[in-house]
């Protein structure tokens, strides 16, 4: 038997239950159909399986019955609240019982660490996880995506969560490990969505129009790669080299930002907050340092 036939194969035996359809679970359950992945679906809103169950897909008419459907159940979404609120009744939680639970749904490290607790203490099967791409690339080579919990239980699934396409990333036993790479890289895309936002109402108010801007904002993007890839360097080695600019320097800069801001009437806080650090670093001592060593500041260090 061929490669491509064992895989076509271990598609036609595969089965999974995908819990919410919102977007994202619409986009999951949607790959899984494209894969041939026996997929079951259930959302707490009916009607939004018509399309899923049009290209295939096994509509259960209670969770109960679609968890016990599979034995790898994905769940994806709002937040815990509703991860808690669909599994934790005693009939889904029965249910659930010797199964698969891979929760891709965002929230805390320290949700995903007692709801794997709970999954413990009821014989639930528990991985977590977080995808880091939009719905568009899921089924693609695009998509990105992370998991954590026991490695062997990872491994049996994996075969089936690659059906989803792009990369997985297993991070560690540590059940909370997915969330906290989720949150870091989410503070990230929205403190700089925060900072390009704040940085077109300056330019809009000066005249510059948010296309014209656009092409230089873009170069300020492309310097960043390399920048993040050496101040991780340094946060992991303790240091903080200035590399020409040093806190002073970059304090002076940032309170430009928030005269300029101010005298347009333009709420300057976000940079003012980052002004702060620079200046309670500089108060410490390390006005000769490079802005990573705000990193220590925050950690109460």
């Amino acid at each position: 038997m061929s490669a491509h036939t064992e895989q076509s194969s271990h598609t036609e035996r595969a089965a999974v239950t995908v819990v919410g359809l919102g977007p994202m679970g619409r986009a999951l359950a949607g790959a899984f159909l494209d894969a041939g992945v026996r997929t079951t679906v259930w959302n707490r809103t009916p009607g939004r399986d018509q399309e899923l169950v049009a290209r295939g897909a096994v509509s259960a008419p209670s969770l109960e019955e679609a968890v016990a459907a599979s034995k790898l159940t994905v769940v994806c979404v709002v937040d815990y609240d509703a991860v808690d609120a669909l599994l934790r009744p005693e009939a889904v939680t029965a249910a659930l019982k010797g199964r698969t639970v891979v929760n891709l749904t965002a929230d805390t490290p320290d949700r995903a660490r007692d709801t794997a607790a709970w999954a413990a203490e009821h014989g639930v099967r528990y991985l977590d996880g977080a995808i880091m791409t939009p719905t568009v690339t899921i089924g693609t080579p695009a998509g990105v995506f992370i998991h954590s919990g026991p490695k062997d239980l990872y491994d049996e699934h994996k075969p089936v969560l690659d059906e989803l396409g792009g990369a997985h990333t297993h991070l560690g036993e540590d059940i909370g490990r997915a969330a906290a790479y989720d949150v870091a890289l989410l503070d990230i895309f929205w403190t700089a969505m925060a900072g390009y936002a704040h940085a077109l109402a300056v330019a809009r108010a000066e005249g510059i129009t948010a296309g014209e801007l656009a092409p230089f904002a873009k170069g300020i993007g492309d310097i960043l790669p390399p920048i993040f890839e050496g101040l991780a360097v340094e946060v992991d080695n303790g240091t903080a080299s200035p590399e020409g600019t040093p806190l002073t320097s970059v304090a002076s800069s940032m309170s430009h930002i928030v005269h300029t801001s101010e005298a347009h009437g333009i709420d300057a806080g976000v940079i003012r907050a980052a002004e702060g650090l620079a200046r309670r670093a500089i108060g410490q001592g390390y006005g000769a340092d490079g802005f990573i060593r705000v990193t220590e500041l925050l950690r109460g260090r």
